[in-house]
């Protein structure tokens, strides 16, 4: 099933799939960082939390008709996806204000945001993801007009469906990250992974964080907080 190494991040290897040449084996590592890699550490444990997690919103997605390049998970730490040629761009989308918009616009945390904010980042370790605007990512992708109001859309429809799986299990929905990249086809695609490294998450009734800011800002364990994620989602299904 897992073939040739293809590529590592800060977060998963990517694997060519010996089964079909238009899927991939996504590997999740026990790796964390924060701040574009300035800060890292190892749990053991954490990839299997994070290919677990993302195959519950991948699913849950799949069932509201949200297209993804996800198709199952293989084992404990890998799942099976579509190929696709990520697009440079970070998609997030913000509910309620934390972490670097409080700190570059001066806005107060837990400040809800109506409408719902999307911002674009240039994803360059390089230049350490700088945000940019819409003509910008014009420039520095392949995409067109068109196809940047589709990621717009896609990424404030799987924010509602987002927001409602999470409060079903007392979770808020603070902010999160998302990528799109092109299947063989041409056809963009959710990619990447959705999980608490890539989503805030406060819990409803403490307001504690649930999310990779306990280890951004050394304020709990990590794995506990992923361990009470998982397990809220099993307990929902």
């Amino acid at each position: 099933m897992k073939g040739k190494l293809l590529y590592e991040g800060k977060a998963k290897q990517v694997f060519q799939s010996t089964e079909d040449e238009q899927q991939l084996v996504l590997s999740y590592k026990n790796d964390a960082t924060a701040f574009n890699g300035k800060k890292k550490a190892s749990f053991e444990g954490k990839g299997r939390y994070n290919n677990l997690i993302s195959a519950h919103i991948f699913d849950y997605l799949k069932e509201k008709g949200i297209t993804s390049h996800f198709i199952k998970t293989l084992n404990e730490t890998e799942q099976l996806v579509r190929q696709t040629s990520i697009i440079p761009l970070e998609v997030v989308v913000r509910n309620v204000a934390a972490g670097s918009i409080t700190r570059r616009l001066g806005i107060p945390e837990k400040t809800v945001f109506q409408p719902v904010l999307t911002e674009f980042y240039y994803k360059d370790d390089s230049l350490d993801d700088p945000i940019i605007n819409d003509a910008h990512a014009l420039l520095l992708t392949d995409l067109n007009e068109d196809e940047l109001v589709f990621i717009k859309q896609a990424a404030l429809e799987v924010n509602q469906h987002l927001q409602a799986f999470f409060d079903r299990v007392g979770l808020q929905l603070v902010d999160f990250k998302l990528e799109f990249g092109r299947d063989q086809n041409g056809s963009i695609l959710l990619s990447d992974e959705i999980s608490p490294d890539t989503c805030r998450l406060w819990d409803k009734e403490s307001g504690s964080k649930m999310d990779k800011d306990v280890f951004r800002e050394d304020i709990g364990s990590l794995i506990d907080v992923y361990d009470a994620i998982l397990n809220r989602l099993e307990a929902a299904k």
